[in-house]
């Protein structure tokens, strides 16, 4: 069963390399946009999940290419590679998924050390794998990967055994993965390292209080890192892949919903922790796990 939800739309139609002439999708009125916001909750945690970025704005179009004085006088910030939150427009068509339960997360682990990020322990679950398939099935329905796409994972060995899964089901060549190193990491949880995963409630209610609280801090090598620090990291991996690529489709694959979440909130200039860390969210999605772990949100 998939829940669909659109959370950001524009009146432009997304580059999609496959289908030049594509209808275009019909606009959404910012009342529609906003009750689709609201309905948003947390992460989901455990479910994998994948989500299409369509571009904000369209790209500028020169008339007369003689002329390039109005193209050139664009202001700073909306200079391609200067890359801001939330960005002006978008270049490529994205699509983000939360990598399929983890061994640690099939024992009720919460492990976000790096060191242990390329493990085998720190791979897909056998279940993992059928809601990673699930997801791949759903980006191959959404045509995602039509043409031709990049697919960019963190190197966890969670996420990337989740992309050689989305290339196979997909038909992507494996020269079209491109491992992602620091970038796309977990959160890291500092001393709840090793802790039940019942316990990560205890940092979303410190997030909902404020985006720059971090978790207690341990000395094992686990980071101990914030909301903000998270969305530092996410505005960093769209610079690079917004200046890489332009009119391309790439699919971002996380180990965690928390790269996503934030991301999600960047993208549609949201105050993080009003939209991010709503109340209730952990149970909710807690909740929604246990009902279904494969999950669509498109835009």
């Amino acid at each position: 069963m998939l829940a669909t939800t659109t959370f950001a739309v524009s009146n432009s139609n997304p580059p999609n390399p496959a289908h030049k002439n594509s209808s275009p999708h019909p606009p959404f009125s910012s009342n529609s946009r906003q009750a689709h916001i609201v309905s948003l909750n947390r992460r989901g945690l455990l479910a994998s999940l994948s989500i299409a970025l369509t571009p904000f704005l369209a790209s500028p179009q020169i008339e007369n290419p003689t002329h390039y004085a109005d193209f050139i006088s664009l202001p700073v910030s909306e200079a391609r590679g200067l890359f801001q939150m939330p960005p002006v427009r978008l270049t490529n068509r994205y699509f983000l998924v939360r990598a399929g339960e983890s061994e640690y997360e099939s024992l009720g682990i919460i492990n976000t050390n790096p060191v242990a990020k390329t493990s085998v322990d720190n791979g897909l679950s056998e279940k993992g794998k059928k809601q990673t398939v699930r997801a791949a099935l759903d980006l191959k329905s959404m045509g995602a990967c039509e043409g031709n796409c990049w697919i960019w994972p963190s190197i966890t060995q969670r996420a990337y055994q989740a992309a050689e899964i989305i290339a196979a089901v997909n038909g992507v060549n494996r020269s079209h993965i491109v491992p992602e190193y620091s970038f796309l990491d977990a959160r890291g949880l500092g001393a709840y390292e090793g802790k039940k995963l019942d316990s990560i409630s205890e940092v979303y209610a410190s997030d909902s209080l404020s985006p720059n609280i971090k978790p207690p801090p341990i000395d094992d090598g686990t980071p101990n890192e914030s909301v903000q620090d998270v969305f530092v990291r996410v505005t960093q991996l769209m610079s690079i892949l917004e200046t890489q690529y332009s009119e391309d489709t790439v699919v971002i694959v996380s180990p965690d919903s928390d790269n996503l979440s934030v991301l999600q909130a960047g993208l549609v200039g949201l105050e993080l922790r009003r939209q991010v860390f709503c109340e209730d969210a952990y149970l909710a999605y807690r909740s929604r796990f246990q009902a279904r772990r494969s999950q669509v949100h498109r835009c």
